[in-house]
């Protein structure tokens, strides 16, 4: 385990092995003030495909925010974040194809059923053919619900519905702001696994949560800000 300075921010790596891919995400000389405080400053990362950040941190230290300028919704007062070498903002359709993003709210319509919201996810990315709308409904727990509104459900059965557009898009990038919120130990256990098949795929994930990772045989890179 590697521990190393990073301005006001600490790096831990956890040792395991990338995944042989092209793939890169980078982060140059991050800094973010809000209120007059800054939030993070001399962030620096680079992952490789199959790679994971987790970003750990008191509440308000920048967490959600670091993960809203990784997918372009807030803009750095300094640095860039590159896809593969090139800057995001100058490849902004490129890079939003490969990305996946799930926030604090679950991005999902409370007026429509589970399988109607996984339908338009479809319809609005680039879709992972061999995974159908219905076989993600089985995975996350909620195969007997496909016709279900989502103003229906339980605050984790709405994550695991969030967490089931993952297994039908086609991204490289996951970035995942608390996946663990309002989850049962089941469903910690299928974030991890989720986690585990996407790096196994050559895929990046960063998170921001507290909860204690045990992902084996991938390399995980801690942040705390």
């Amino acid at each position: 385990m590697h521990n190393m300075s990073l301005g006001a921010n600490e790096t831990v790596t956890r040792p395991g092995e990338a995944v042989n891919t092209t793939d890169c995400f980078t982060a140059n000389e991050l800094e973010y003030t809000r209120n007059d405080t800054v939030l993070f400053s001399g962030l620096n990362f680079k992952l490789y495909g199959g790679e994971m950040l987790q970003i750990q941190g008191a509440n308000g230290s920048g967490k959600t925010s670091l993960l809203r300028i990784l997918c372009g919704l807030t803009l750095p007062d300094a640095g860039e974040v590159f896809w593969n070498g090139i800057n995001v903002h100058k490849q902004s359709y490129d890079y939003l194809k490969d990305l996946s993003y799930i926030g604090h709210a679950n991005g999902v319509k409370n007026e429509l059923t589970t399988l109607e919201n996984l339908m338009v996810a479809r319809a609005m990315s680039v879709p992972k053919e061999k995974v159908s709308n219905i076989a993600a409904l089985e995975r996350v727990g909620l195969a007997d619900y496909e016709n279900t509104q989502v103003r229906k459900l339980s605050s984790g059965q709405r994550r695991r519905l969030a967490l089931a557009r993952l297994m039908i898009t086609d991204t490289r990038i996951w970035l995942l702001d608390e996946p663990f919120t309002a989850l049962d130990d089941t469903g910690k256990k299928l974030v991890k696994e989720l986690l585990s098949e996407h790096a196994a795929t050559g895929g990046i994930t960063l998170f921001a949560t507290h909860e204690p990772m045990d992902v084996e045989h991938f390399k995980i890179t801690i942040i705390t800000l």
